[in-house]
């Protein structure tokens, strides 16, 4: 076919991605007011191709344009070299759902835009550079990417729209030393540490340049390589040849892309007004849809601003109502959705399982939303009946879409890194799609940021939120599932009640979404949720999945050893009681301990039996050996119960290993909970509770390795109290707890007793948590005075920590929250309460910005840790408070401890440079005990 395209035609490529990144670095955060989608770099994207619009228009004006984007991120390159690109940073989530929205632009401007799977933008532009070439037309290249000099030449140059800068051969050599068709040589032997192409270590583009004028080419220069006078340079060239010569083929240019279209496509063409106005009235884009209506001499669209809402009305002003909800049991019917979902560049999602454990739970239906008030339910192995017959429980129900069908054809959308997914506790249906082979990112998680922004103020489930922020009550599921022994699981679920209850949960996550996105921005926690909670969900998710492995002989010996010794302790306790009694009865107990023995304190309760909490025991146990011994029973009562005999049937079958699951939110300072088994509050003062850890072993050829912050929240409350003697002792590398026990008790160091010191450890930490007289002297079991009298002495050494404390509460007070170093907000509701809770409020407003503070730094370590042990035979197993547990190789253990302390003593910077250095402690063994 004739092509109309020849001598005389200029054609301008417009390099989409510059245009976009340039748009939403330049404005700040925006968002369209009727929903709260972000549309900045929309905006700005609009602007730049108005103003090309307007700077080509004339005599000069070209003949053909097209706006080129890249499509996806995989491409030919990354087959050639696994971990190219693998440097990038994740997309900014808020730019996420704009890109489509920017190639909807290009259309409503009606300017070609164009893509392909496979091939970078770069790829398509060199290919209709050539083309365009050949054909004897002019090339104008809008973009300064590097990457694209190498195309210039007779007929085909640069411009750099920013700097309103055209580049040719000249600008070319300014930028590499050598002319356009030896950019390539240079690059491939500079490499680019942007897109990870190797190159050759150690030579630059000042030195490839050199080179390559010497030798005249690339592969002249590799024959010749023997010949290079400088030891190390020569070396690079002979050993690293292969590398080279890769990343040749990663920045050379495909100038023969497939394409499905021609240069005659690209024909500049009016823009229709009806269309572009409909587009940015739509977007909301006031100033500029006048302008430009006013360019083209037609009436602008009328904008109306959106009705003012509160904070607890629903974003949507559209009902609930199940009668919209689709029930999807096939692959025709999934399609459309599939391609709502590409248009948005988002999606709900949730899924519907079989049980809570996300190890062994069935996935039974997925439910989807891309606009409130429209959502699906997909499902998949629900049963045909509701009991547990012989005839029905294993048959599927009918209208049911394969599984393995639907996540083929879900797989590609879930995967897309164009595509946001949002979920409600997004790390539970990741783990659910992982177990399938489905890789979910990336994704948006509501419960986090009801998180960040509420941190203190009230839970973060979906019910909760549904009904404070879209007052909504969702459908209940216990009529559904029913409940005790009728219990029935969720695949049992009739089809048509499941679709009004999945599809409603995705529903409901869409506009909690709208409804909290824009306001991250507004409350100032964008940061703390974008760095410190949302990216922590892939890693939580991989280390969960991983789990640890727990020797179940151990287990059970050490369940039988704990026996024993409980037996020998009541013996001991009938002896002190004078008779036998069961120790375990908190009613008899109380009779022997102040009917009997009349000890002080004893309190009936509501039932007139005498109350034998903890906390009684521990002042009793101050004055007499019998609430020791029981204390001590049971503590021995609890590992065993808890962990001896419990962690064994946490032993997943298909695994062998233990998988905890982390809680993200369970606690208002930002430290993780573990549930499911609890494998953080294992105890560790006493040598039983400290055994525990020995059931906790590598695979053969690994050990355990334990990386621990040394101390941290005492070098928070030294940076953050301004004390300078505790910042020096830990600048000189001094025993905190000693030193601080010399500056109380007046003990020279070299005289220090193992009993002081311990005091004083119990001191530090405690004034941390605001600890009373009345609790420091049930942690030392000494008397009450004695331990207020450590305290009194305390704040007389250090009184930068009072100053901290009152200046703390007072904010507390002032501003209804506390703060970390990083930013993150912890509201204190009852900060101005009377009464008994006032004096709990003040301790945590006290403790929150020390323990959060700490709390932060290690998930900023988990967060960057993935990409700093990838290359090593490492996995991190388990966080616990201020340590992380890994499982390593034997010979890469020296390595792994290397790049992991970097991180961790490094999690700080850039944002918070502490005025103590963060110091981290490594230890290594077969088990957890040993490495700890």
């Amino acid at each position: 076919m004739t092509s109309n395209f020849g001598k005389g035609c200029h054609l301008h490529l417009i390099d989409g991605s510059a245009f976009i990144f340039r748009a939403y670095h330049a404005l700040p955060p925006l968002t369209r007011k009727s929903d709260g989608l972000p549309i900045g770099a929309v905006a700005g994207f609009c602007n730049m191709l108005q103003k090309y619009v307007e700077d080509n228009a004339g005599p000069d004006a070209p003949t053909h344009v097209a706006v080129i984007f890249d499509k996806g991120s995989h491409t030919f390159r990354n087959d050639l070299y696994d971990l190219y690109k693998a440097n990038r940073e994740a997309m900014p989530e808020d730019l996420r759902p704009q890109m489509p929205l920017t190639r909807q632009a290009t259309q409503a401007f009606n300017i070609a835009c164009k893509e392909l799977e496979g091939f970078e933008a770069d790829d398509i532009i060199a290919t209709l550079a050539v083309q365009a070439r050949d054909a004897g037309g002019q090339v104008t290249i809008v973009s300064s990417d590097k990457d694209l000099m190498q195309l210039v030449g007779d007929g085909v140059e640069m411009f750099d729209a920013m700097k309103n800068r055209r580049i040719d051969r000249d600008g070319v050599f300014e930028k590499f030393g050598v002319g356009p068709e030896r950019v390539v040589d240079v690059q491939a032997l500079a490499g680019d540490s942007v897109d990870n192409v190797p190159g050759a270590p150690g030579i630059g583009v000042k030195t490839a340049a050199l080179l390559i004028n010497e030798y005249g080419d690339l592969e002249t220069l590799l024959d010749r390589a023997e010949e290079i006078k400088q030891p190390k340079r020569r070396q690079t060239l002979l050993e690293k040849r292969e590398q080279i010569e890769l990343s040749k083929k990663l920045v050379q240019l495909d100038e023969a892309t497939p394409l499905d279209f021609t240069l005659d496509d690209l024909v500049v063409k009016d823009p229709e007004p009806e269309a572009l106005m409909a587009f940015l009235a739509e977007m909301e884009f006031r100033t500029l849809t006048k302008r430009i209506a006013d360019q083209l001499g037609v009436e602008a669209p009328t904008i109306k601003d959106a009705p003012a809402k509160s904070e607890a009305e629903p974003q949507e002003d559209i009902p609930f109502d199940a009668s919209n909800y689709e029930c999807v049991r096939d692959a025709e019917a999934l399609q459309p959705w599939l391609g709502q979902i590409r248009e948005r560049g988002w999606v709900a999602v949730d899924t519907e399982t079989t049980g809570l454990n996300e190890m062994i739970a069935g996935l039974v239906g997925i439910s989807l939303c891309v606009e409130p008030g429209t959502a699906c339910y997909i499902p998949l192995t629900h049963r045909a009946s509701a009991t547990d017959d012989l005839f029905g429980s294993d048959e599927l129900a009918e209208g049911q879409m394969p599984l393995e069908e639907a996540l083929a054809l879900l797989k590609p959308v879930l995967e897309d890194p164009s595509i946001l997914k949002i979920g409600q506790n997004m790390k539970y249906d990741a783990k659910i799609f992982a177990r399938y082979g489905v890789a979910v990112a990336p994704i948006d998680d509501t419960m986090l940021m009801s998180y960040a922004m509420h941190g203190g103020e009230h839970g973060h489930g979906m019910d909760t939120l549904s009904e404070r922020y879209l007052d909504h009550t969702p459908i209940p599921i216990k009529p559904l599932l029913g409940s005790g022994k009728s219990a029935i699981t969720f695949d049992k679920v009739p089809i048509d009640d499941a679709t009004a209850y999945a599809a409603e949960d995705a529903d409901i996550t869409l506009r909690l979404w709208q409804h909290f996105k824009p306001q991250l921005h507004q409350v100032q926690v964008t940061t703390v949720y974008e760095t410190l909670e949302r990216p922590l969900v892939p890693v939580l998710t991989e280390m969960e999945m991983h789990g640890i492995k727990v020797d179940r002989e151990t287990l059970s010996r050490m369940s039988n050893a704990f026996a024993q010794k409980m037996a020998g302790l009541e013996a001991e306790i009938h002896d002190l009681a004078g008779e036998t009694f069961n120790v375990g009865s908190p009613a008899q107990l109380g009779e022997i301990l102040f009917d009997k023995m009349s000890l002080p304190g004893g309190k009936r309760g509501k039932t007139g039996k005498y109350s034998t909490g903890a906390d009684i025991l521990e002042d009793l146990a101050t004055e007499h050996e019998l609430p020791r011994r029981v204390l001590d029973w049971r503590q021995l009562s609890k590992l065993k119960s808890t962990y001896t005999d419990a962690l064994q049937t946490h032993i997943n079958p298909d695994t062998g290993r233990v998988h905890t699951s982390y809680s993200i939110t369970g606690a208002n300072t930002g430290r993780l909970a573990s549930t499911d088994p609890n494998l953080q509050n294992i105890p560790v003062r006493t040598e039983e509770g400290r055994r525990i850890r020995e059931a906790f072993v590598a695979e053969p050829g690994n050990v355990l390795l334990s990386l621990d912050y040394s101390q941290i929240e005492l070098r928070i409350l030294a940076h953050i109290a301004g004390i300078d003697a505790l910042k020096q002792a830990f600048a000189d590398g001094l025993d905190i707890h000693a030193m601080t026990a010399s500056e109380m008790f007046d003990v020279p160091l070299d005289e220090m007793t193992p009993d002081i010191r311990r005091q004083a450890k119990a001191i530090n930490f405690g004034v941390i948590y605001g600890i009373s007289g009345f609790g420091l002297a049930r942690n030392l079991r000494i008397p009450r005075a004695e331990a207020q009298g450590f305290i009194d002495r305390y704040f007389e050494r250090f009184p930068g920590i009072r100053t901290y404390m009152d200046d703390t509460v007072s904010f507390a007070k002032e501003h209804g929250y506390v703060q970390t170093l990083f930013g993150r907000k912890i509201h204190t509701t009852e900060i101005n309460a009377k009464g008994p809770h006032a004096g709990f409020a003040k301790r945590a407003a006290i403790n929150a910005p020390i323990q959060g503070t700490a709390a932060d730094v290690i998930r900023r370590a988990m967060v960057r840790m993935p990409a700093a042990i990838a290359d090593l035979p490492a996995k991190m197993l388990l966080q616990v408070h201020d340590e992380l547990l890994f499982e390593v190789s034997e010979d890469a253990v020296d390595a792994t401890i290397e790049a992991a302390r970097d991180v961790m003593e490094g999690a700080s910077d850039p944002a918070v440079k502490l005025d103590v250095r963060l110091v981290v402690d490594a230890g290594k063994g077969a088990n957890w005990a040993e490495a700890h």
